[in-house]
């Protein structure tokens, strides 16, 4: 992965932070919406969103190796 330096700045890093918490906030509403859902069809397509996010997800928490856990997750004091 080629990360440039001003991908890995502090403003960056809060907007990734940002995003990372919006895509799990969104991955989490596709699962309720799958678990809705009776067409295979739909569910795989579902599958494949969710699959491309937790790539994203992956994407992101590799860039910023540094941030700890509860930072991802909103959990900090």
């Amino acid at each position: 992965m080629d990360v440039k330096e001003e991908d890995t700045s502090e403003e960056s890093k809060k907007n990734h932070i940002s995003y990372y918490r919006s895509l799990c906030k969104v991955i989490s509403e596709i699962q309720e919406e799958k678990e809705q859902e009776g067409e295979p069809a739909i569910k795989n397509h579902l599958d494949k969103r969710i699959e491309a996010m937790e790539k994203d997800k992956k994407r992101i928490r590799d860039m910023f190796p540094d941030i700890k856990e509860e930072e991802w997750n909103g959990n900090t004091n």
